[in-house]
């Protein structure tokens, strides 16, 4: 996934990442990094932190790499996730996505 710390920086100036990220069967809560996120609708948002209020947005990652829509920059690609997603990068669906 492409998640990306929106609160306390300019539109799309934030720390962001590409990893790893457990949903709960809803997709209601979102867990990585330690963080566990909750769905919720703001203005340039669709996450929360529940322990810090912290604002994210997660989405699948572009294989133009142009997940920041307005910065500059690429993401962080956790050591984890870095095959997978070069896997992607490449052509291959996004691992759990292979039929659609």
């Amino acid at each position: 996934m492409f998640v990306q710390l929106k609160s306390g920086y300019n539109t799309d100036q934030g720390p962001s990442w590409i990893c790893w990220v457990d949903f709960n069967k809803t997709w209601k809560t979102a867990r990585f990094h330690g963080r566990e996120l909750r769905r919720f609708q703001g203005p340039d948002a669709n996450f929360y932190d529940i322990a810090t209020d912290e604002w994210f947005w997660l989405s699948g990652p572009k294989r133009d790499r142009t997940d920041l829509r307005y910065g500059a920059g690429q993401p962080q690609v956790d050591e984890g996730a870095l095959e997978a997603y070069e896997a992607f990068l490449g052509g291959a669906p996004l691992p759990g996505r292979e039929t659609g």
